[in-house]
């Protein structure tokens, strides 16, 4: 059967937005007991409601014809399932509305609309037909209610309700107020009103089919309520996404006029590139989430900031030193050992310790991915490559070289970075570092770390313990990024003179590997490798010009230079190049052979030469061996004593250890006068003096103490020391001899002075691995436990008269 469908314009959907119109009390109208029946889809008709219906369909348009003949009654009844096309008896309700037919109008494509008024509920008892169209016999259904006070207070808040939902919504008149409010009766109210609700099929089904006018009154406040609530909170959303759009339409318009005036004064679109061009890097930087969002943030407050603000600059600066990061980007290692053996062994002669580290290193990363970096610290004297093994190292691995010089450094920002409130200021060295390398895992060289400083500043010494602990730099925080940078895959190697001035939590994270010096040999293989070919090339010689011999090159190790390292053997070298240049210049073609003579020739008389043997002729003088930052040095102790009454004078710039072992020297060799043949009162009437030359350079240290004793014992002896002959050791009260460090730089630097036996405390017997095997075959050494023994060493047998006049005993002061 046809589907009528609820319509005020003709149109096949149902306009319930629309009013429903109601006319007065129709309960006067005679229903007959069989009517046909009209199914509704989508609408419920209640009674004294007026709506127009569309009629569509053969069996619904003969319905309405055959009732126009007669009464014009029929009975309205909704379907359950609206989808049905031709519903039967048992897809209606029981419950609907009887309606008459008030108005008639047919179209010319033989629709009809009709316009029907609900009269009264009725009840389907019993179908009696079913074609053409639906009949059936109905009962009538009457409201049952009883008036009180409590039913009209609750017909008042429904009508109060509904009023207010008027209000709310733009498709209800604002008379329908008027006219519930002058109805009377409660079950003409709730029908007037539920006919006018935006609400389902289903509800207006339940609140036609019930009977009991309370409790329809309440379902339907309980309806308004939550139809009041759904318009307020859609008002809402509609109200801030007007708000939303009324300030994107004003941005829009400012920003239109905002191009407007850039183009008038020929800027054109300049800033908007720049913003897009730092959103493009922030993209393709593939930072950490924190940094990410930190850049983020920062680009919009770069967004709002004026071009003309001071802060415009300062975010751009950061946001550019952002980008400029490598986060994500890496170098791969080499970690063909071959490979690294032989890029360390054609740089660098020997440092044969440091290179099996490295290829140590090497080792463990192809074992084990992504190791943490280790922490090398090499110490030695200056001249002796560790900046330069810094670089072949890098080279060997293929990872790119940073090399920062922290010598002077005294402010902690250095290392940290300026906070950004500081107008100018900047990362700290390490970031910026690596921003110039273009990698997050270059190879650090952090150059004379013994050199930092310190003051009101800060400790930069402190500021490098994160950077340089594997457990913490994965989050290194520069104080100008302000977020934290992933430093465990970056190598770091320090160097430093000597380690004292270092901070013992600072030296704890590190790996010390020591460089003592090189021998005359070592020199002479680098000076032939390395030093000599790089002077030729960097004077703008040939090999056809000039040619070294190896007399030569020792020559001006031995004579012109006095150093561990080989940086003035290099100086020397270049020295006698540019000579020869020179006369390359003036039109000398021959090539010139450098041997130690044409050395002389070149460089003049020699600077340095050995002076052990005249020193130690007169008894009183000794030769010690000392330990400085830039490598061994022998160091003469002279005695002499004159006419006084127990005074001992100390001179020589000595520190406060060094005086005390001259003290204990003194109250030693009193306390041994019988062994060493001393009268027992030679103090008594005379005074000791004990000179250390080179009295401009401070010395300090306990391994002059045997030194000390041994010149005073040689004094009052008459016996000289055997000349050819050093020594180093620390001395206690009851003579024994304590051990000393620097073992391997005190002997290299006795050798050099031609000294070819070495007195030594026994538990130093372990250091002499660290001597290079020639040099332990060339020399002798004693290793002694208590003063008896260094002095049966260091002390010829011919011995002068003890009571010879002081004067015999001149002070000698000889430059050292």
């Amino acid at each position: 059967m046809a589907e009528p469908k609820v319509s005020a314009s003709g149109d096949e959907e149902l306009q319930e937005h629309r009013p429903v119109g109601f006319e007065d009390d129709p309960s006067g109208v005679v229903v007959p007991e069989e009517l046909s029946i009209l199914p509704l889809r989508g609408v419920v008709i209640f009674p004294s409601a007026i709506v127009p219906l569309l009629i569509s369909r053969g069996a619904s348009l003969k319905l309405v014809d055959d009732c126009r003949k007669g009464d014009n009654i029929l009975g309205l009844f909704t379907q359950k399932n609206p989808d049905d096309e031709n519903p039967n008896a048992q897809g209606l309700f029981a419950r609907g509305c009887a309606g008459r037919i008030l108005k008639m109008l047919k179209y010319p494509d033989g629709s009809v609309r009709i316009l029907v008024q609900g009269l009264k509920r009725i009840e389907i008892r019993e179908y009696l037909q079913a074609e053409p169209y639906l009949r059936a016999r109905v009962a009538h259904l009457q409201d049952t209610y009883t008036p009180s006070k409590d039913l009209d207070a609750l017909q008042a808040h429904m009508v109060s309700q509904f009023a207010k939902f008027v209000s709310m919504v733009p498709y209800l008149p604002d008379e329908l107020q008027g006219v519930v409010m002058n109805i009377k009766d409660p079950g003409r109210v709730t029908d007037l009103i539920t006919s006018n609700l935006n609400i389902s099929v289903d509800e207006k089904q339940d609140l036609l089919n019930s009977m009991e006018v309370r409790t329809r009154l309440e379902k339907l406040s309980t309806i308004l309520s939550r139809e009041i609530e759904l318009v307020e909170l859609g008002n809402k959303i509609q109200t801030q996404v007007q708000s939303e759009l009324n300030k994107n339409q004003k941005e829009f318009y400012l920003r239109q006029q905002m191009r407007a005036i850039q183009k008038e004064l020929g800027e054109g679109d300049t800033r908007s590139n720049e913003i897009e061009d730092l959103r493009k890097k922030i993209e393709d930087a593939k930072m950490p989430e924190e940094a990410r969002k930190a850049a983020d943030n920062e680009l919009e407050r770069l967004r709002l900031i004026p071009p003309e603000s001071a802060e415009h600059s300062m975010v751009r600066t950061y946001l550019e030193c952002l980008v400029n990061l490598p986060w994500s980007i890496s170098t791969e290692d080499n970690l063909d050992i071959l490979h690294a053996r032989q890029v360390l062994d054609e740089d660098h002669y020997d440092l044969e310790k440091i290179k099996d580290r490295i290829l140590e290193y090497l080792a463990v990363r192809k074992l084990k991915k992504d190791p943490k970096g280790p922490i090398l610290c090499f110490v030695g004297p200056p001249g002796v490559g560790k900046t330069s093994l810094g670089r072949s190292i890098a080279r060997a691995i293929g990872r790119r070289f940073v090399r920062i010089s922290l010598g002077g450094v005294r402010d902690e920002a250095e290392i940290r970075g300026h906070r950004r409130t500081y107008i100018g200021s900047l990362p700290g060295r390490i970031i910026q570092s690596l921003r110039t390398a273009g990698s997050n895992n270059p190879l650090f060289m952090l150059d004379e770390i013994d050199k930092l400083g310190t003051d009101f500043r800060g400790d930069p010494a402190s500021a490098l313990l994160e950077v340089l602990d594997p457990e913490q730099n994965f989050t290194f925080a520069d104080h100008y990024l302000d977020v934290p940078f992933d430093l465990s895959k970056v190598m770091f190697i320090t160097t430093a003179n000597y380690l004292e001035p270092v901070p013992p939590a600072l030296r704890d994270r590190m790996e010390v590997i020591e460089l003592a010096g090189y021998t005359e040999e070592e020199k002479l293989e680098i000076g032939k490798r390395h030093l000599i070919p790089k002077q030729i090339k960097e004077n703008g010689l040939l090999d056809t010009n000039i040619a070294f011999e190896d007399e030569a090159i020792l020559s001006l190790a031995r004579s012109y230079t006095h150093e561990a390292g080989v940086r003035n053997l290099e100086r020397e070298a270049g020295s006698v190049c540019r000579k020869v240049a020179r006369g390359v210049t003036e039109g000398k073609t021959e090539k010139v052979i450098i041997t130690a003579a044409k050395v002389r020739e070149l460089l003049g008389a020699e600077k340095y030469f050995s002076e052990v043997a005249e020193r130690t002729q007169e008894p009183g003088v000794a030769t010690g061996l000392a330990w400085t930052p830039n490598g061994g040095e022998i160091l003469f102790i002279e005695a002499t004593k004159m006419a006084g009454k127990k005074g001992l004078t100390i001179t020589g710039h000595l520190g406060d250890v060094m005086k005390e072992s001259a003290q204990a020297a003194l109250s030693y060799i009193r306390s041994r006068t019988d062994r060493l043949g001393i009268a027992p009162d030679f103090f008594e009437n005379c005074d000791l003096h004990l000179h250390v030359p080179a009295g401009g350079i401070p010395k300090d240290g306990p391994s002059a103490g045997i030194t000390m004793a041994t010149s005073l014992a040689s004094l009052l002896t008459g016996r000289p020391i055997h000349s050819n002959l050093a020594m180093t050791g620390e001395i206690t009260l009851r003579g024994k001899v304590m051990p000393i460090g620097g073992v391997k730089e005190k002997v290299l630097a006795a050798r050099r002075a031609g000294i070819t036996t070495i007195i030594l405390p026994k538990r130093n017997e372990k250091d002499l691995e660290d001597i290079p095997a020639n040099v332990q075959k060339e020399m002798k050494f004693r290793f002694v436990e208590t003063m008896d023994d260094v002095l049966d060493v260091a002390l010829e047998p011919a011995a002068i008269p003890v009571d010879a006049k002081p004067a015999s005993f001149p002070q000698l002061t000889v430059s050292s």
